[in-house]
């Protein structure tokens, strides 16, 4: 029998699955609706869909390495016990590696052939969902890459190498002593990792941001009552200093407590015997900005308590 968009979109609602696999399914069942929603479940489909709306805010960042290039992902689950999953763990280790082929376009990524099962990416973490019983997504992903030199990386809370819940790559651009640079570049990465700078430099920090800052400060100035050529000095001078806290460059390096970082890589660029740019820095935090369900143990143990 013909199977009409109604009926697909009937049980894509019923289902939160893809309308292809809700196509099939019909097709599969002669359009009967229930049937359908079985062969879906049989499959794991439907198990995954309903799954996927929960929050997932776990899960690792993946880092990968070839040459004068690095990739790195965040790939999302909703406890820390599947992070510890060594399938997981796989995944994401794989994931990390095709992020080396698509530029840190993650919308490339997410549909990649995944090694060896003849499905997406996408499709290999639904299949995955259903396995392991828990809603995980590939979140983002972006790539370092350097004409030459070195890219340094730094993962914290490392659960394995190249994989943990903090990671940062960053591109050294340099015909220096590739010892030297590899060196600063695990310093600068672990430095980032500490301090979160939003740029390299004030050169390439978002200029909104700056307008925003200018504008909070200005404001805050204004209140003082002083006249209006006191009060942009004063705004210009909490600008540089909102610079310093900021931007990579001009950064206290942590590591000495003293020097600024920029003062590090010229300093690195004698032993490297060869001037150094830091072209591009990388800092994936887990779960940054996902907005986390708040639950009450007590309550949920009450309300099930009650249920029994």
């Amino acid at each position: 029998m013909a199977i009409t968009a109604q009926q697909v979109k009937e049980l894509r609602d019923a289902t939160g699955v893809g309308m292809m696999d809700c196509k099939k399914a019909l097709d599969e069942t002669n359009g009967d609706m229930e049937a359908a929603i079985d062969w879906l479940r049989t499959r794991g489909l439907a198990k995954a869909a309903k799954k996927a709306g929960r929050v997932a805010a776990e899960g690792l960042v993946g880092i990968a390495l070839e040459g004068k290039k690095a990739a790195i992902v965040e790939v999302n689950s909703e406890t820390d016990f599947v992070a510890r999953n060594e399938q997981f763990q796989a995944i994401v280790g794989n994931i990390a590696k095709l992020a080396l082929e698509s530029d840190g376009d993650v919308h490339v990524l997410s549909e990649m052939p995944y090694p060896g099962s003849g499905r997406s990416v996408s499709a290999e973490l639904t299949d995955a969902i259903a396995k392991i019983g828990e809603n995980m997504n590939l979140r983002r992903s972006d790539m370092v890459e350097v004409h030459d030199g070195v890219v340094g990386s730094y993962v914290h809370n490392s659960v394995k190498p190249g994989m943990g819940k903090l990671g940062i790559l960053v591109g050294l651009e340099s015909s220096g002593d590739k010892n030297v640079l590899s060196s600063l570049g695990k310093q600068l990465a672990m430095h980032i990792a500490n301090t979160n700078p939003l740029s390299v430099s004030p050169d390439d920090i978002d200029q909104e941001v700056v307008a925003r800052e200018r504008a909070i400060f200005a404001e805050q100035a204004r209140e003082s009552g002083k006249p209006a050529e006191i009060i942009e000095k004063m705004v210009e001078g909490r600008i540089r200093k909102f610079y310093e806290e900021v931007t990579l460059l001009a950064q206290t390096f942590v590591i000495d407590g003293e020097s600024k970082v920029g003062e590090v890589v010229k300093k690195a660029e004698k032993d490297a015997g060869a001037p150094i740019k830091v072209t591009k820095f990388v800092r994936y935090a887990l779960g940054e900005g996902i907005a986390r369900e708040e639950t009450d143990f007590a309550a949920e143990v009450a309300a099930t308590a009650g249920a029994n």
